[in-house]
C-alpha cells in the first residue's frame, strides 16, 4: 500500500509578519489544512535567534529545493521583494496556498488569487477581485467592486472602498483609506493614516489627509517596524 507524503507548509519570511502568519496558519482547523507547518524560508538563518518559534528557518527562499509536497505562503510586506520571490519560486514549480483565517469574512462573487493572505478580522465584501499574493492584514477591508492588483500589501485597518482600484505592488500603511472610485498606481505607497481622494500616480509615496507627495517620505517601514 502506497502512502502519500504529507504536504509541508513553508512560510517565506521569518520577520514580524512571518511570525504572525505562523500563528494564523496554526489557527486553521486541522481538517481544513491539508498541510503541516514545517519551517520558514529566510535569507537570515538567525532571524529567530531572539524570538524563538515552534518552527525553524530551514533555508533561504531562492536556495531551497522546492519539492512537489511543499506548499508556500509569502509573509513579506514589501511588495517588490514579495513579488520577486514569489515569481521566482513559481517559475521553479513552487505551489502557493491561499491562507484565509477563520475569522476573515469573504462575501459573494469575490475572486481571490493564489497565494493571498487574509488575516484575522479582514473583510472582503462582494464582487471584489484580489490578484495573486495580496496580503490583507488584521481588520483591513476591501469594499464592493474594488480591484486589488497582484502583490499588494494592505496593512492593519486599511480601507479600500467601493470601486477603488489598486495597481500592482501597492503598499497601504495602517489605517490608510482609498475612497470610492479612487485609483492608486503600480508600486505606489500610501502612508499610515492617509486618505486617497482621487488618484495616486505610479511609483510615488504619499502621506496625509488628503494624501500628497511629501519630500523625504520614503513610505515603506524599515525592518522591525509594525507595517513590515
Amino acid at each position: 500500500m502506497t502512502t502519500t507524503a504529507a504536504q509541508r507548509l513553508l512560510i517565506i519570511g521569518a520577520g514580524g509578519f512571518g511570525r504572525e502568519v505562523l500563528g494564523w496558519a496554526l489557527d486553521m482547523p486541522a481538517a481544513q489544512r491539508g498541510w503541516e507547518v514545517s519551517g520558514f524560508l529566510d535569507d537570515n538563518p538567525a532571524a529567530l535567534a531572539s524570538r524563538p518559534a515552534p518552527i525553524a528557518v530551514i533555508g533561504a527562499p531562492l536556495d531551497y529545493p522546492v519539492s512537489a509536497n511543499d506548499r508556500l505562503v509569502c509573509a513579506i510586506g514589501d511588495p517588490r521583494t514579495k513579488l520577486s520571490l514569489c515569481r521566482a519560486l513559481k517559475a521553479r514549480g513552487g505551489q502557493f496556498i491561499t491562507l484565509i483565517h477563520p475569522t476573515a469574512v469573504v462575501g459573494p462573487a469575490c475572486e481571490i488569487g493564489e497565494g493571498c493572505i487574509l488575516c484575522p478580522g479582514a473583510v472582503i465584501t462582494t464582487n471584489v477581485t484580489l490578484g495573486r499574493f495580496v496580503a490583507v492584514n488584521v481588520c483591513a477591508t476591501v469594499g464592493h467592486d474594488a480591484v486589488v492588483g497582484e502583490g499588494c500589501t494592505l496593512s492593519g485597518h486599511a480601507d479600500v472602498t467601493g470601486f477603488a482600484r489598486l495597481g500592482e505592488g501597492v503598499f497601504l500603511g495602517s489605517h490608510a483609506s482609498v475612497l470610492p472610485g479612487a485609483t492608486v498606481g503600480n508600486y505606489a505607497v500610501v502612508g499610515a493614516g492617509s486618505v486617497v481622494l482621487r488618484k495616486v500616480k505610479a511609483g510615488v509615496s504619499v502621506m496625509g489627509v488628503p494624501a500628497r507627495q511629501i519630500a523625504g517620505f520614503g513610505g515603506l517601514p524599515q525592518a522591525g517596524e509594525p507595517d513590515k
